[in-house]
């Protein structure tokens, strides 16, 4: 079993500049040790199963979800702080061109 999150391979391109950062953020957090990989797997797989996308085009939306909750079960966030940031993430990617 790793211990870290699932690395895409080198030439995988994410579809966008958001996915490749909260993919950054979860390897980091597991990096310094404040999320464990099979908490990480249970969260993850939870958001995945109570998806209603049957095409699994909502996987790194699933992977934010889950991020948010372990950030906020952790009390490394709190839910009023990451529903602000989460906002001004939608803004800001809705100013830009690269989204």
């Amino acid at each position: 079993m790793t211990t870290q999150a699932p690395r895409p391979p080198r030439d995988y391109p994410f579809e966008a500049p958001w996915q490749a950062q909260v993919f950054a953020m979860t390897v980091a957090l597991q990096d310094q040790g404040l999320v464990g990989a099979e908490e990480w797997a249970q969260a993850l797989g939870a958001r995945i199963a109570a998806s209603a996308v049957p095409d699994g085009s909502d996987y790194y939306e699933c992977w934010a979800a889950a991020l948010g909750d372990l950030l906020a079960a952790k009390e490394l966030l709190s839910r009023e702080d990451l529903l602000r940031t989460t906002a001004a993430w939608h803004a800001a990617a809705a100013r830009t061109p690269h989204g």
